[in-house]
């Protein structure tokens, strides 16, 4: 029997796109479907939460998720990818090196539990933390079979120092932000952020997509590119960012 995406509680976006907003801390996910493959865009912020988004992507695919892009180095991002084992984990560079440090792991702990997640599930998360094997240091476009193209691109720092966009051609075409941009509340800086350079990678974003794509945010609902532009030079003003 096959499923929809609203039935699923997903928002499809485009052909065989959709994304949705995890509870909680008001996450996006997002699912790109191939020709046999299945490319997951963030896990979730606990094993339990990634298997839970693991199972409802497979089933609107009617597939296994095959690939897993993570945007980021954020709990509510990473802590549910080893749920997906035997897909091939995708991210920026240096996300690898950041998450094999036993003080950088110490702090993601930290800041879920000091955000609400059991420490149980957070001592578990960081124990199972999946490292990309593929390292995006440029743009990567990965072939997901059926004339399915994604174009992977490391636009950061800005948010964090390993920012990574995804980037589905179609008509509309559909970028996945991040937490570059959010809808829902105003962007987090925390102490991982490189304000000064983050203005920079919402112009490289609204580059990729141009004027007519939708833009997923981190957080929130989906917006257009007046959004995205109106979001950078807030940051700008902010952060005192020359244009």
């Amino acid at each position: 029997m096959t499923v929809t995406w609203e039935e699923l509680g997903w928002q499809r976006v485009a052909a065989g796109v959709g994304r949705c907003r995890l509870p909680v801390w008001d996450c996006t996910a997002g699912l790109v479907v191939g020709a046999d493959t299945a490319l997951l865009v963030d896990a979730g912020s606990s094993l339990a939460e990634g298997a839970r988004l693991r199972a409802q992507a497979e089933s609107l695919a009617g597939h296994r998720v095959t690939h897993l892009a993570l945007t980021h180095p954020h709990f509510d991002h990473v802590f549910g990818a080893a749920a997906f084992a035997g897909a091939e984990v995708f991210g920026p560079v240096g996300m690898d090196t950041l998450l094999g440090q036993q003080q950088a792991r110490a702090e993601l702990r930290a800041d879920a539990i000091r955000n609400g997640l059991e420490a149980g599930r957070a001592d578990e998360a960081v124990d199972a933390l999946t490292h990309p094997r593929h390292l995006v240091s440029g743009e990567w476009t990965l072939d997901l079979g059926g004339g399915r193209q994604v174009l992977l691109a490391n636009v950061g720092p800005g948010h964090t120092a390993h920012d990574l966009a995804v980037l589905v051609p179609g008509s509309p075409e559909v970028v996945f932000c991040g937490d570059l941009v959010e809808e829902s509340g105003d962007p987090q800086a925390g102490p991982d952020a490189v304000p000064s350079h983050w203005p920079a990678a919402l112009d490289r974003l609204l580059a990729l997509g141009g004027e007519d794509a939708l833009y997923v945010p981190g957080h929130g609902a989906v917006v257009d590119a007046a959004f995205v532009r109106a979001q950078r030079d807030a940051l700008a003003r902010r952060f005192g960012v020359s244009p």
